[in-house]
């Protein structure tokens, strides 16, 4: 790509994401000017504002690289071997014994502390 085109490109992304702060702004702005309208009626129209300035965002180059990490976070989640329901109760209960363990550990230990310096303090 010529400079000239990458400082075409930073130009118009600068504008769509001025153009999504306007539609977003419309959007809070709007659902206080008409505050006597149904509620419904202004989450239905700020979504769709919403729905407009996310569309523009992706059309934008950070938008694009966002929506590719989203659909590449995707195929790894699919390729994740995820644990079966016997193993992730094992785990959870090797986790929740050891907590156990450490917790009366520690009750130990703060209760030792404890009475050592009730006998220091007097």
């Amino acid at each position: 790509m010529s400079a000239k085109v990458e400082a075409k490109t930073f130009r118009l992304d600068g504008l769509k994401w001025l153009l999504v702060l306007l539609l977003v702004g419309a959007a809070v702005a709007g659902n206080s000017y008409y505050a006597e309208f149904p509620l419904l009626y202004r989450v239905l129209a700020m979504v769709a504002l919403c729905v407009v300035a996310l569309v523009v965002a992706v059309n934008t180059a950070k938008g694009d690289a966002f929506w590719s990490l989203l659909r590449e976070a995707q195929t790894e989640v699919r390729r994740v071997v995820w644990p079966t329901r016997q193993e992730a109760t094992q785990t959870t209960l090797i986790v929740v014994v050891f907590v156990l363990i450490m917790a009366l550990i520690l009750w130990a230990l703060d209760s030792a502390l404890g009475w050592a310096a009730s006998k220091v303090i007097g």
